[in-house]
């Protein structure tokens, strides 16, 4: 094409149009930030954030840049969500169920007791229709969600006294968060919803009288072990805890795809990356907290089936009273009866017979 004053005119005025509909690409570089809501002394939990800026920046060659803030450096922990939906921030980490009071379907993006483990989780997510059904659920909220972390299975908590009996449970302050404070409040536990950099001093003065977190790792960092002697097992609170990146719907519509595509891909690897560092952490710091004077102790069968039983009340609840917690439940329960009738053949009875040898070498 010979290259014509008009036509040279109509090449300027694309041209134009591409760095109207563009500007992060014409004009330079994007700069966010990431509020989290846990604090940087929880490494793994915390440690996510900058790799995924690391990961986005070298991605973008240098063109993306997003700046991470521990938990109460902008936002409180509990506040992240909202401050990503109001514009206060870009984009946040943060865990569903600290949520719920805004949409309780929010949890079946974070955890629920007697679940999916990380693998089973994800496969709904990705294979199932969980994707599609938290993506509605956080579209109400005004955010954008992609898995960002998990923390892979947890104990059930940490006891100043012996559980022996659901009646033991009757009257307890437990810092619980998510649906087990839900579930717990069935057996008559008073749940508290604290920010992870709290809980210590709640326990240290009898302000709590429990407390579930994380794992071995993190509880030993937060100190659980030195005023809670008891810890309990299994944890059937959380077989896993899906954490998540938020962005504000905006602010998604606006970023370019190839940025996206970066946000997605180093979401994903921090996925792998944090379950990872807490399968490699946790085993060691058990150890350490069993020579420091830990008692392990095992939840009995009865307190299982009274903690199942007030699940399955609970679920059924929220969905009378809910017709998108409702929807979300009934597509969960169908894939999570699959998945525990697979895993309890392919992976549990395989893993707990190798165990068995291992423990007997």
């Amino acid at each position: 094409m010979t290259i014509s004053r008009r036509n040279f005119a109509r090449l300027a005025a694309a041209s134009g149009a591409v760095a109207v509909a563009s500007p992060a690409i014409a004009q330079g570089a994007i700069k966010w930030r990431l509020a989290s809501s846990f604090p940087k002394s929880l490494d793994t939990l915390w440690g996510v954030s900058p790799t995924l800026v690391k990961l986005v920046s070298e991605m973008s060659d240098g063109k993306f840049t997003i700046e991470p803030f521990a938990a109460g450096e902008i936002v409180p922990g509990l506040q992240v969500l909202d401050a990503v939906a109001n514009g206060t921030v870009e984009c946040g980490h943060s865990y569903g169920g600290y949520y719920i009071g805004k949409n309780p379907a929010a949890i079946f993006d974070g955890s629920l007791p007697f679940g999916l483990t990380p693998r089973e989780h994800y496969a709904w997510y990705l294979y199932g229709d969980g994707k599609k059904l938290i993506d509605e659920v956080y579209d109400g909220m005004g955010v954008v969600s992609i898995p960002m972390g998990n923390t892979g299975g947890q104990t059930f908590g940490w006891f100043r006294k012996v559980i022996k009996s659901p009646a033991d449970f009757n009257g307890l302050k437990m810092r619980v968060a998510g649906f087990g404070g839900k579930v717990l409040s069935k057996l008559g536990v008073v749940p508290q919803q604290i920010a992870g950099g709290e809980i210590y001093p709640a326990l240290e003065k009898g302000t709590i009288d429990a407390v579930e977190w994380v794992g071995p790792y993190d509880d030993e960092k937060l100190g659980f072990h030195k005023v809670a002697k008891f810890m309990y097992l299994p944890g059937v609170l959380e077989l896993e805890a899906n954490n998540s990146f938020y962005v504000s719907k905006a602010k998604w519509a606006e970023l370019p795809r190839p940025y996206q595509a970066m946000l997605r891909a180093a979401c994903a690897y921090t996925v792998m990356d944090m379950l990872a560092g807490y399968d490699a952490r946790n085993p060691k710091a058990l150890v350490r907290l069993v020579a420091a004077g830990t008692q392990l102790s095992m939840l009995s069968p009865e307190i299982l089936r009274a903690l199942r039983t007030a699940l399955e009340q609970v679920l059924d609840e929220e969905a009378a009273k809910s017709e998108q917690f409702k929807r979300v439940l009934e597509n969960w329960r169908a894939f999570r009866a699959e998945q525990h009738r697979w895993f309890s053949i392919a992976d549990a009875r395989t893993e707990m017979s190798v165990y068995a040898l291992t423990a007997a070498q």
